[in-house]
C-alpha cells in the first residue's frame, strides 16, 4: 500500500470498494453527497452498481433489495436523511440483513439518532466512530465484516470534518478473498423448489414450513442476538494520558482530536488531564470508562450537541467521581462548518476550569 493525500470523502468511497462493496445507494446531502459521486465513480470499475435515488427513503430500499442477495452493500446520509431511513433499518435489523451506513453529520453530534435510532421494536445497531481519514478507512473495512458476521445495519458515523478534511492515507487493496459465506441470501437458486428461502422482519420462515416460528417467537430470537451482540461485539476505546490524570474528558470521532490537542497542552502546563475516546459508540465502552473513573478526581464530556452520549457516560461512571459537561451545540454560518467552540483556547478554558472544580470539590469534601 502506499500513502496518497486525499480527501475523507474520496478515501471512504475506495476504502469501501476495497472492502467488497458493490452496491450503494443515496441522494445527494453535503456532506455526504461526495461520498456518493466517488462511488458513482468507482463503482463501474469493479463490476458495481451505484443509485442516485430521488429520496433517502428510496436510497434504503434499494439497500434493502441489493443486501437480500448476498450482496455486500452500503448506504447512508447525513442525520436529517437518515431519519428517514429509522423504519426501514429497523425492519432490517429485525430481518436480520447486513448493511453498511454512513452518516456524515452536519455539524451536530447525532449520537442518540446512532446508537438508539428512531425506528420501532427492541434492535439496536453496531456504531463506529472514527476521528481521522485513515481511521475511517480502517474502520469502513471492519464495518462490512461486523456487518456480515452479526447479519445487522453497522453505522460509521462521521460529519463535515471527516468528509472534507484532506489526510495522508493507506488504501488496502481490493479483497479478492471470499467473503463469508451466506446461505440465508435470496440468490434465486432455491427459487420454485418448494424451499425456497424468505427474509422478513416478521418471522425467519413460511408458515408452510413444518418448523415455523411464530412473530412472537422470532422476536424471543432476535431478543438473544442483541444479547450476543452486546457481549461479542470488540468494545474498542483509545485512551492518552489517562494512567496518572486527575480528570479525563470523554470524547468521540473529530472532536476528540481536538480535545487531544488540549489534553497535550495542558499536560505541558502541569496540568494532568487525559482523555479516553470510544471508538465503538454502540456497544459502549462502560467497562472501559468506570474503570478510568474509578481512579480520577472527575469526568468531563464534550459533544457538539447539548449531551447525547453524557447519558451513557454517567451510566457507565455511575457516581463514582462527578460527571460534567462541556459541550454544547455550536454551528459556523453555513450550519455545518468548523464550530466555533472547537478554537483550542475556548476548549482549554473548558477543561481547565472543569479540573479546577473537581479539585475544589475534593478539598472541600476532605475538610
Amino acid at each position: 500500500m502506499t500513502r496518497q493525500l486525499m480527501e475523507g470523502c474520496e478515501a471512504i468511497a475506495q476504502a469501501m470498494v476495497a472492502a467488497g462493496c458493490r452496491f450503494f445507494s443515496g441522494y445527494p446531502m453535503t456532506p455526504f453527497t461526495e461520498v456518493l459521486e466517488h462511488m458513482s465513480r468507482l463503482l463501474p470499475t469493479v463490476e458495481g452498481v451505484c443509485m442516485n435515488a430521488d429520496s433517502e427513503i428510496e436510497a434504503i430500499g434499494m439497500a434493502w433489495g441489493a443486501t437480500s442477495t448476498g450482496t455486500r452493500t452500503a448506504t447512508g446520509s447525513v442525520g436529517q436523511g437518515l431519519s428517514l431511513m429509522q423504519e426501514s433499518l429497523a425492519e432490517m435489523s429485525r430481518a436480520r440483513l447486513p448493511l453498511v451506513v454512513l452518516n456524515m453529520a452536519r455539524g451536530q453530534g447525532d449520537y442518540f439518532q446512532a446508537t438508539r435510532g428512531g425506528g420501532h421494536g427492541d434492535y439496536t445497531h453496531i456504531v463506529l466512530a472514527p476521528a481521522d481519514v485513515q481511521e475511517a478507512v480502517d474502520l469502513v473495512g471492519d464495518a462490512f465484516n461486523l456487518a456480515d458476521r452479526w447479519r445487522t445495519p453497522v453505522i460509521v458515523i462521521g460529519d463535515y470534518y471527516l468528509a472534507h478534511t484532506q489526510q495522508a492515507v493507506e488504501i488496502p487493496a481490493i479483497d479478492k478473498e471470499s467473503h463469508p459465506s451466506k446461505p440465508w441470501a435470496l440468490d434465486g437458486s432455491t427459487g420454485g423448489s418448494g424451499n425456497a428461502r424468505f427474509l422478513s422482519p416478521l418471522t425467519p420462515n413460511k408458515r408452510s414450513d413444518p418448523d415455523f416460528v411464530t412473530h412472537g417467537g422470532w422476536l424471543e430470537a432476535l431478543a438473544d442476538v442483541m444479547d450476543e451482540i452486546e457481549t461479542g461485539v470488540e468494545q474498542r476505546v483509545d485512551s492518552f494520558e489517562t494512567e496518572d490524570a486527575e480528570l479525563v474528558v470523554v470524547a468521540f470521532g473529530t472532536p476528540a482530536r481536538y480535545l487531544r490537542a488540549v489534553v497535550e497542552e495542558l499536560r505541558t502546563e502541569g496540568i494532568p488531564v487525559g482523555i479516553i475516546r470510544p471508538v465503538t459508540l454502540s456497544p459502549f465502552p462502560a467497562a472501559a470508562i468506570s474503570a478510568v473513573a474509578d481512579r480520577v478526581r472527575g469526568v468531563a464530556v464534550f459533544e457538539l450537541n447539548r449531551g447525547q452520549m453524557l447519558v451513557d457516560v454517567q451510566l457507565a461512571v455511575s457516581g463514582i467521581c462527578p460527571v460534567t459537561f462541556i459541550g454544547g451545540v455550536s454551528f459556523d454560518r453555513s450550519g455545518f462548518g468548523i464550530a466555533p467552540v472547537l478554537e483550542i483556547e475556548t476548549l482549554k478554558a473548558k477543561v481547565r476550569a472543569c479540573f479546577e472544580q473537581c479539585h475544589t470539590a475534593v478539598e472541600s469534601k476532605s475538610r
